[in-house]
């Protein structure tokens, strides 16, 4: 049973590096959403199995790696959709009065 998990896992790790490497830079943002949305799912699950009492200590071990993982995806998201919405943002005028004295 190990060994066949161990050998999925592999086998997923390869077909995703496949896929996600194939992607073209415009399509990026919207799967990092994506993405998020899914991590934001494993850390409320994560906590909510979690608060129920996991057994084992290897259990809540993994527990805790995945809700660090989820929880590190969802704010690193967040802080790089908000970069890059302030991309678009226009300028303040003063700004713009500032460079045309330069």
């Amino acid at each position: 049973m190990l060994v066949e998990s161990l050998a999925v896992l592999v086998l997923a790790g390869f077909v995703g590096f496949a896929v996600i490497s194939k992607v073209p830079n415009t399509l990026h943002t919207p799967l990092m959403s994506g993405t998020n949305a899914i991590h934001g799912i494993v850390l409320l699950g994560g906590l909510i199995v979690l608060g129920m009492g996991a057994e084992g200590v290897l259990n809540k071990i993994l527990l805790v790696i995945a809700i660090a993982f989820g929880t590190i995806n969802v704010v690193g998201g967040f802080l790089v959709t908000d970069r890059m919405l302030a991309m678009f943002k226009e300028k303040p005028k003063q700004d713009a009065a500032k460079e045309v004295e330069k």
